[in-house]
């Protein structure tokens, strides 16, 4: 038992390691990417943005998306149904701002998609955003609505695809933890994930924050064969461009704040909401974080044991204490590199400074909720987003089991 301990226990120290590596590769790409010009590329963009539900910071983020740093962009903003209230709101916004439905510099509009029965809801808005894109737009981009763009946000996303090696441009959210245990452990979950980007070839596009020239779009065929039976319109543009052989740029510019408040019921269901749809449509990335968190798991449970045992022999105690130390300090030691980079993405956010330390904090504790998503996630294919519940049936095959009425939202 003591002798078979140095198996798990050194492939995890290893594995942790390795991840805390990533994060000074993370943190250090941030800093190049902060202090270097970007390029002047600004072609003609349509920026489609799904909305539904009165987010608490809709109005804010819709007036960031409206004052872009970009010469020339269609902005259109799609709801399901006319009765959405998100609607109302965008539509007063918009007249408030006096932008023009047509104009030579830029313009917004508010359109309504509809419902479908084969598409996940965001997807079919995304449809009919794109359907709604004037015919001279050259890069299509994709945003969510909870996420709050710097004014640079457009041109530093779109900027990349100057260069024809890359296929698609992205960004990824960035939670900032507040006042509530849900939003602090929602910070530190999302967080360990988006350090997982760089430079490197195994970036995915993130739906909240990613641009495609529309002519890749059409070339690949995402709207007929990918964004079709699915809920899921960021792993959908992963896999078509990865077929085709392209490539996927991560941006640090468009790190993407988010906030709000999340309850702990939130919290678990958004968490495994997440894992399912990975589950489903990139089982791979499902595979290797069942496996990491389960290595996990099996050498710090067992070197708990190894501990506490009577019986055992006191320098294999001495092995498994250090162990176990040496692993926690390499979590919080990757954590407290995501809080530096917090802070220095996000310099304004008073928030930080009374909460940024949950980044850390809570790393002793994300390796087992994430092993609670990864393990359910290997049981459950049904989903609720946003007041619909989806049976996800495979990746090109989904059913509405319930849609609430919008006056219970």
């Amino acid at each position: 038992m003591t002798t078979f301990f140095l198996i798990p226990a050194v492939a995890l120290t290893i594995q942790s390691i390795w991840s805390l590596r990533g994060g000074f590769q993370f943190l250090a790409l941030v800093r190049r990417n902060q202090s270097s010009p970007s390029r002047a590329y600004q072609p003609f963009a349509a920026v489609i943005i799904p909305c539904k539900g009165l987010d608490e910071d809709l109005r804010e983020n819709a007036e960031q998306f409206m004052s872009q740093d970009y010469d020339r962009y269609q902005l259109i903003f799609v709801v399901a149904s006319e009765e959405e209230p998100a609607r109302v709101c965008l539509s007063e916004i918009i007249s408030r701002a006096k932008l023009p439905d047509e104009g030579q510099h830029r313009q917004a509009s508010a359109i309504v998609a509809g419902y479908s029965q084969t598409n996940g809801e965001k997807v079919n808005n995304l449809l009919a955003g794109v359907s709604a894109a004037r015919p001279e737009v050259e890069v299509l981009v994709f945003a969510d609505i909870d996420a709050r763009p710097r004014e640079d946000w457009l041109r530093a996303l779109v900027a990349p695809l100057a260069d024809p090696a890359i296929t698609v441009s992205t960004g990824f959210r960035w939670y900032l933890p507040s006042k509530s245990i849900g939003s602090r452990l929602r910070a530190a979950w999302d967080t360990s994930i988006a350090t997982m980007m760089g430079e490197h070839d195994h970036n995915f596009a993130w739906g909240g924050s990613m641009a495609i020239r529309h002519v890749d779009f059409e070339r690949l065929k995402i709207a007929q064969r990918y964004w079709q039976g699915t809920v899921s319109d960021d792993y959908s543009i992963t896999r078509a461009v990865r077929a085709a052989g392209g490539s996927i740029h991560f941006e640090p510019r468009c790190l993407m704040p988010s906030g709000g408040n999340c309850p702990l019921k939130t919290f678990f269901s958004w968490t495994n909401r997440q894992i399912i749809i990975t589950r489903v449509y990139a089982p791979h990335y499902w595979r290797m974080g069942l496996a990491s968190y389960g290595l996990y798991a099996v050498a710090f449970i067992w070197g708990v044991v190894l501990l506490i045992l009577p019986g055992v022999a006191a320098p294999w105690k001495v092995v498994a204490g250090i162990f176990l130390a040496g692993v926690l300090a390499l979590g919080a030691a990757k954590g407290w590199l995501r809080a530096i980079i917090a802070r220095e993405v996000f310099p304004w956010e008073t928030r930080l400074r009374r909460y940024g330390g949950c980044y850390w904090h809570l790393t002793a504790v994300i390796p087992w909720v994430m092993l609670f998503n990864f393990v359910t996630a290997a049981f459950l294919r049904r989903i609720e987003w946003r007041g619909t519940t989806y049976d996800l049936k495979s990746i090109d095959n989904l059913k509405v089991v319930r849609r609430e009425a919008i006056a219970k939202r």
